[in-house]
């Protein structure tokens, strides 16, 4: 299909770049807000509260990460359909999207329920354990809200209709925050309760944006006529198993990734609670530039998809590059500003007057030393990966990923922090190792598969 010359140039390329990926990052810019609400909070009311919610979070973060996999697929299935013209096809990969999230949801119920065990064997101190689990019990009912609001952000931001993306996740922000202040602290005449207040926040804030994007998907003029929940009961087990195919490799590339950052945090729980509480500080903190990397991600993923439906390799290998190139860019700004005022970011999160808190922001300021190291290929893996869901292919990126994270960026970082006794700088290290050869064999491949499209396509194109 023949490309208007402004979408062809690289101007046309950074706009349409921006134009979606702006609400994208925007959206996840909110979803940190959650998360920077709940540490910001927790950390004013207590810094074992904040530990404690932070060995919870993140094993809820693994579990969430695992099942959005599938969500991730329905992205450049939607993508490649709605640039075919076929609705059928984009609603079948949407629904069974939202059939593989439950299913899933229901089955992560159970590690959280009974967590506490689970930490405890990780070395974990017994009472940050039991409260985490605490946290877990309340929280974990969220999980199944929470993969299909992913569900529907991947298939509104496939349409290239993401301001709805956006502002839904404001208003979850928005939310959780109000909830946060009142139940955390008993202000507003509501009842203190601490790290389980935290929890029914985080409820709030992912069943609310599921009801604003289901009522929106359900009336809006860009996706009328998909009807995407009418009979949604009914099996579709070809798209189910083409959804699952495409989805489980996915959601483990991102278990390996999430499980990296999380087998991080039980080590800094193994040197101490102080330690594993700047861990959770600067995670947030480098949470917000990977959010942007993310949101570019899936441009990624959207453009090339579309690109490769359209059989456009000039506009598939552009796409890529303005991804990459912006991913770079902003990079850069971050790695000036960890460097630049460190202290001042890691001492937002703690009250000034507790005794713990200049060493916290001491251990902290040496975090976001290491963490400005790794911008580059942080943004750099997470960009490939996108590209490669755009391209389908996900089973090789898989291995690649599994590899570089676990058989070298997980012993590096234990070896670093914990046997040569390097202590947080150490663990953090060796996420640096792991990210960035992850970037270079995830960029490898998308350029060898780049070659192959370009070999096939010219064959396929109709006279």
């Amino acid at each position: 299909m023949a490309q208007s010359p402004g979408i062809q140039s690289w101007g046309g390329h950074f706009r349409a770049t921006m134009t979606l990926g702006l609400p994208l990052i925007g959206s996840h810019l909110a979803q940190v807000a959650i998360q920077l609400t709940d540490t910001l909070m927790l950390g004013w009311y207590g810094v074992e509260a904040l530990a404690a919610v932070v060995l919870g979070a993140s094993l809820f973060m693994v579990l969430f990460f695992v099942g959005s996999g599938f969500a991730w697929a329905v992205m450049p299935m939607v993508a490649g359909a709605a640039a075919e013209g076929d609705t059928r096809e984009l609603r079948r990969a949407t629904r069974m999207g939202m059939w593989l999230s439950v299913c899933y949801g229901l089955g992560a119920m159970v590690p959280m329920l009974w967590s506490d065990p689970l930490l405890v064997a990780a070395g974990q101190e017994p009472v940050l354990a039991d409260m985490a689990q605490d946290y877990l019990r309340i929280a974990g009912w969220g999980m199944i809200p929470a993969l299909l609001v992913m569900v529907l952000k991947s298939y509104l931001s496939a349409l290239e209709a993401a301001r709805m993306v956006l502002w839904s996740t404001v208003a979850a922000a928005v939310l959780n925050a109000l909830v946060n202040y009142a139940l955390i602290f008993g202000n507003w005449g509501a009842p203190e309760l601490g790290i389980r207040g935290a929890a029914i926040g985080a409820i709030v804030s992912q069943v609310a944006p599921f009801l604003i994007l289901a009522v929106y998907v359900t009336h809006a003029r860009v996706t009328r006529g998909h009807h995407i929940f009418a009979r949604l009961w009914r099996a579709d087990w070809e798209a189910f198993g083409r959804v699952f195919r495409l989805g489980w490799p996915i959601g483990l590339t991102t278990l390996a990734e999430a499980g990296l950052f999380a087998a991080s945090a039980v080590m800094m729980g193994w040197i101490g609670t102080r330690p594993l509480a700047a861990h959770g500080i600067a995670i947030e903190l480098t949470s917000v530039s990977f959010m942007v990397h993310m949101g570019l991600s899936q441009v990624a993923t959207v453009r090339a998809g579309r690109a490769l439906a359209r059989r456009d390799i000039a506009g598939l290998r552009r796409a890529a590059a303005m991804a990459a190139g912006c991913s770079a860019g902003f990079a850069l700004v971050t790695v000036a500003l960890f460097l630049a005022v460190p202290e001042f970011l890691m001492g937002l999160f703690l009250e000034a007057g507790d005794p713990e808190t200049p060493e916290i922001v001491a251990i902290g300021v040496g975090l976001l030393a290491v963490a400005a190291l790794f911008q580059l290929a942080d943004g750099g893996q997470v960009v490939a990966l996108g590209l490669l869901r755009g391209v389908r292919d996900t089973r090789v990126p898989m291995w690649l990923a599994s590899f570089s994270y676990w058989i070298v960026g997980l012993p590096v970082a234990w070896a670093l922090g914990i046997a040569l006794g390097l202590g947080g700088v150490g663990v953090w290290l060796g996420l640096v190792v792991g990210l960035a050869l992850a970037a270079v064999t995830l960029s490898l491949r998308f350029l060898r598969n780049l070659g192959r499209i370009a070999d096939r396509l010219p064959a396929e194109e109709p006279a």
